[in-house]
This record gives structure tokens, sequence and C-alpha cells, in this order.
């Protein structure tokens, strides 16, 4: 069954404390409308009223022509770190997303990317493991690109 993960703690942790993001920028504090704003560490939509941060994030080590960068959200308060092999709250709220599968050299496996929409999501996530080539996914907006959420292979 295929895990949903969400960012590290410690990353986390500190970006909270004012840690760069991927541009070299502080987080911006900002309050939340309610409206997708997705955290990227307990999975959960931050609520309304809430104080969160705005980054630019980079999930991928080094530099090189697939480690995208985008706008994240996260709660600026702790929150207890989501994922597991249940689909997370964050994707359940667009009725698409898009979805691709990575190598063990952070590369994109073509022929994995894909906009499904949200009911066919968990059954696309495992269609993209059937490639063996595929380490890991990422799932992605269908409209803005931003990250959510990596998935990793069972055991």
């Amino acid at each position: 069954m295929p895990m949903f993960t969400a960012l590290p703690t410690d990353i986390v942790t500190a970006y909270r404390a004012g840690g760069l993001d991927a541009f070299g920028n502080p987080p911006e504090r900002t309050v939340s409308d309610g409206e997708g704003n997705p955290c990227r560490h307990c999975l959960c939509d931050i609520p309304k009223g809430a104080e969160m941060l705005v980054l630019a994030h980079k999930p991928f080590e080094g530099t090189h022509p697939y480690a995208e960068v985008g706008p994240i959200f996260l709660c600026a308060s702790d929150c207890t770190r989501g994922g597991g092999p249940v689909l997370p709250e964050i994707l359940t709220t667009s009725p698409d997303y898009l979805i691709k599968g990575y190598n063990t050299a952070d590369r994109i496996v073509y022929g994995t990317g894909e906009i499904s929409p949200t009911p066919d999501l968990e059954d696309r996530i495992t269609a993209i493991f059937a490639h063996p080539e595929v380490a890991y996914i990422h799932v992605r907006s269908a409209r803005n690109n931003c990250y959510q959420a990596r998935v990793e292979r069972d055991g």
C-alpha cells in the first residue's frame, strides 16, 4: 500500500524559526483565509484565521533540471506531521491533481505524469507504481503546480 509522506518535521521547524527558503528568503507570515491553504506538514487545510507561512520549497536534494521549486503553505504553529496509507485531507479538496513518478536519481519517469481526478487518485498512483523504475511520486496542484505531498512505495 502506498504511503503518503509530509515534509519532515526538522525542515518545517527550521522554516518556522525563520530558516531560509529555496530562494534564500525567510518565509512570509500571513493569515489563512480558509480557502486552499494546505499545510505540507500536517497534510490538513490551515483553518481560516490561523497564522501560516508561505515560502518557496524545493522537494529535492541539490539542483538539477528536474528540481522544481514552488510556493507552499505551512501552519505557523506546531502541528503533527501527517502521512500514512490513507489519502490525506489536502488531497481531497480539489477536483484533480497532477501526479508524476520519479526514479532514484530524482528524474521524472516519462509517461507517468498525468492529471488525475480526485476519485481516481489512489488507483492512478497504484498504476504509476506498476512501472518498476518509479521510486516515488509527487502529487501537485493541477492548476498551480504547487507541491502537495510525496508518495512512497509500500514496504
